[in-house]
């Protein structure tokens, strides 16, 4: 084949992974409604199918002491807490696929961990039967604080989504192991923690 023909689709497969990945990277997440997730605006976020258990993410509190951690009430007809998205690029204020960004408990569920604050944070505490990595309340601005959605095969077929933790956008120097959220349950709580297979499917209704 001729050098020059070469070099011409060498070029058209750069030029499509590129598009590709631009077009990855500028993918809204989209509400119950079909609106895109906006920053500062409260949202629930509830299991995708209803027949897996559990209700809307909240606040829960796992041992009777600080910081509360991030789970599922337990019915689907709690009311859960909302939360509100900062995405990591100040000048972004849709929340895109694959794109970093903090996530925080709006008002409600009054707790006495002041000190703390209400962002999701994965936690260097594990569970103690399966070892997966917790998702806590507390922080600010570090690596453990941003998380970013994911739709992979087993979330794609009705419309809902991921949430994954791994901050290579923020710190891409960082070595994290980095993991998928899901829904554990310990002691009758559903606790979210990180795995290393699927994300727990999810819908953002807003508040």
């Amino acid at each position: 084949m001729p050098k020059l023909m070469m070099g011409s689709i060498l070029i058209s497969l750069i030029w499509l992974v590129v598009m590709a990945i631009s077009a990855t990277a500028q993918t809204p997440i989209l509400d119950t409604t079909g609106l895109p997730l906006r920053r500062g605006v409260e949202y629930y976020i509830k299991p995708a199918v209803n027949n897996n258990g559990g209700g809307p993410f909240t606040l829960i509190d796992r041992n009777g002491s600080c910081p509360w951690y991030v789970g599922q009430e337990n019915l689907t007809s709690d009311r859960g807490i909302p939360v509100t998205f900062s995405p990591f690029v100040q000048a972004e204020n849709v929340v895109m696929l694959s794109k970093s960004f903090e996530v925080e408990f709006a008002s409600g569920g009054a707790t006495n961990c002041t000190q703390w604050t209400r962002k999701w944070k994965v936690s260097t505490e594990t569970d103690p039967l399966t070892e997966s990595r917790l998702v806590v309340t507390g922080g600010n601005g570090t690596v453990s604080n941003y998380f970013h959605v994911y739709q992979g095969p087993e979330v794609l077929n009705n419309g809902s989504y991921g949430l994954r933790w791994c901050p290579a956008e923020v710190c891409p120097y960082c070595r994290a192991n980095c993991g998928f959220v899901d829904v554990l349950v310990e002691s009758g709580k559903r606790l979210l923690a990180l795995n290393d297979d699927s994300a727990f499917p999810v819908v953002f209704q807003r508040a």
